[in-house]
């Protein structure tokens, strides 16, 4: 609804209060009562638009309503500060919550703010001062482009003339993905700083598509999450029972763009809303709503240690069922031994024997023992794998790892095919149910009794 308080200061749906008083009230007269309820009706269904034009801004306190009525764009607080920011939020949700802010990193400091069409067709927020404190930035002035809030939550910018879609919000989110937003290399989610301050956080998320596509949390640029390799079904390093909440995942790869995105659509049901919001401690989170009421975590990125990125470093493996929960791969032993026995696995592990094929390469004998692998089962496996066609079989990906002397481990998966790795084996996990068989090279002296395969 357009409306102020009766004093003319805002009235948030943020706060406690949310009576309004009456005014004009006429009294005694059946006819006259009547006139006011359907005044009333008038002002909340006739006067409720989801679109913005320069000739119909909104100003704090105000907002428009997407037309079935599930999102609202206009003017709030983030709790336990007064500053003011432009923002879309569920409306049907029994606690408002913001999936999207405009003037995140440049707060209004009073309620004179002003959302509305500039005259080179962006969408603004402006001050009382009538300073541009947040635009959609468009490369190219459009004429009579207006704004509209779609009952996905999209806030879209369309010229006029064209009806085409010039900007969208679902191309710049904030901290929360929506069903059918696509997330990528290049749209990524942003924390906030903190629950009271929706400026842009030390964490981000999105896809890293080098090699084969995985979502990411980066900490500052670095990583701090990661999902495993996606299979076409599931992110295999995600253990399954996750996938009773993370059911209705895809990603595509856009080959138009040369890009990779994922995006989500689980339930069909109208009373069920499920959202994922990246919080201010960098965990991911899926979040549903049945029926207007409160949010309940389903799924959470970060729900062990281990499942930080490589927790152990480099050769090092994590498992949350011992104590200390790292250790070093067979065949490895730690770099630094006095940080390692200090809790401090940063530095990870090396290798303890050199390689058989490294030392014939070098000069070395060439009657030793062959290397072999070494069979790890239910693992996280490493990042920046190699990958070739799925249609290539499990004998021949071992067969093509095993005659590269740079290749120092090897997985396989149905829905992936190959996966080799030529450097360090980073964040590397020990599930107790589902993940990959790993296959790490070792030299023969290492694998004792476990030795499975061999040139």
């Amino acid at each position: 609804m357009l409306s102020k308080s009766a004093s003319g200061h805002p009235k948030s749906e943020f706060s406690k209060t949310r009576s309004v008083e009456p005014m004009g009230l006429v009294r005694n007269t059946n006819l006259s009562a009547l006139l006011v309820l359907l005044f009333c009706f008038c002002l909340k269904f006739c006067s409720a638009t989801d679109t913005i034009t320069a000739a119909k801004f909104i100003t704090d306190p105000e907002s428009v309503v997407s037309n079935g009525g599930d999102f609202k764009l206009g003017f709030f607080s983030p709790a336990n500060s007064t500053d003011r920011y432009v923002g879309i939020w569920y409306a049907q949700i029994s606690v408002p919550t913001v999936i999207w802010v405009a003037n995140r990193n440049k707060p209004l400091k009073n309620s004179s703010g002003i959302l509305t069409i500039s005259e080179d067709g962006n969408l603004v927020v402006l001050d009382g001062q009538k300073k541009v404190l947040w635009s959609s930035n468009l490369s190219s002035s459009v004429v009579n482009s207006s704004a509209q809030l779609l009952d996905s939550g999209n806030l879209i910018l369309q010229g006029n003339t064209t009806g085409t879609m010039i900007w969208e919000s679902f191309q710049h989110p904030s901290d929360t993905m929506l069903e059918k937003m696509k997330i990528s290399t290049d749209v990524q989610l942003t924390s906030w700083k903190s629950p009271s301050d929706p400026s842009i956080g030390n964490f981000s998320a999105g896809i890293d598509g080098r090699n084969l596509p995985e979502m990411f949390i980066w900490n500052d640029g670095s990583p701090y999450w990661r999902s495993g390799p996606w299979n076409s079904r599931v992110f295999i390093g995600i253990p399954a029972r996750s996938y009773v909440y993370l059911g209705g995942f895809s990603i595509v790869d856009d080959k138009e763009e040369g890009t990779f995105y994922y995006t989500f659509s689980i339930s069909k049901d109208p009373r069920l809303k499920d959202c994922f919001v990246l919080n201010a401690q960098g965990n991911l989170l899926q979040k549903r709503s049945n029926n207007g009421e409160d949010w309940k975590v389903k799924w959470s990125s970060l729900e062990i240690e281990c499942d930080v990125y490589g927790r152990c470093g480099a050769f090092g493996s994590c498992n949350s069922k011992n104590s200390p929960i790292c250790s070093c791969l067979r065949g490895f032993e730690p770099k630094n031994t006095e940080e390692w026995n200090r809790g401090n696995w940063t530095s990870g592990c090396v290798r303890r024997t050199p390689l058989q094929c490294e030392r014939v390469n070098n000069n070395g004998s060439e009657g030793e023992k062959k290397d072999g692998f070494l069979k790890l089962m239910m693992m996280k496996v490493p990042y920046l794998a190699d990958s070739s066609s799925p249609s290539t079989s499990e004998e021949k990906c071992r067969a093509q790892c095993l005659e590269n002397c740079s290749c120092i481990a090897y997985a396989y998966d149905s829905g992936i095919g190959c996966m080799t790795w030529t450097g360090s084996l980073i964040d590397v996990q020990k599930f107790s149910t589902d993940g990959a068989d790993l296959y790490v090279r070792l030299a023969y002296s290492e694998l004792g009794g476990l030795f499975l395969f061999s040139l």
